[in-house]
């Protein structure tokens, strides 16, 4: 008899040791108490058993099922991304930039930028 890798011999040796330690009126409480604990665990393993089997089966089933595609007609044109960007305006190839209200030395310092 094997079970959780511990022989009879130190089976015997814990039952000793435990009926030692507690006293034989709490012993059969606290076997009570741990058989509860055990089985609660299996309860559990059980379930959770159950819930990845059913994930698993309802995942088969929609790779199993034919995928529909249908191909719809905009309303609208589409648009390619390279359309959508403004240019900026260019005179004579060079751009020219918008700028709001600048003082005269703003002008000068952009026109000799220019020229340069």
């Amino acid at each position: 008899m094997n079970i959780f890798g511990i022989g009879l011999p130190e089976m015997a040796v814990i039952l000793v040791l435990a009926l030692l330690i507690f006293g034989p009126k709490k012993l059969p409480e606290i076997g009570r108490s741990l058989g509860k604990a055990i089985r609660s665990f299996q309860e559990a393993s059980k379930e959770f058993e159950a819930e990845f089997k059913r994930e698993a089966e309802q995942l088969e089933r929609v790779a199993k099922e034919p995928m529909e595609a249908t191909l719809e007609t905009p309303d609208q044109p589409v648009l390619s991304p390279a359309s959508t960007i403004a240019t900026p305006p260019q005179e004579n190839g060079v751009t020219v930039a918008e700028t709001t209200e600048s003082t005269p030395a703003e002008e000068v310092k952009a026109s000799s930028e220019v020229s340069s």
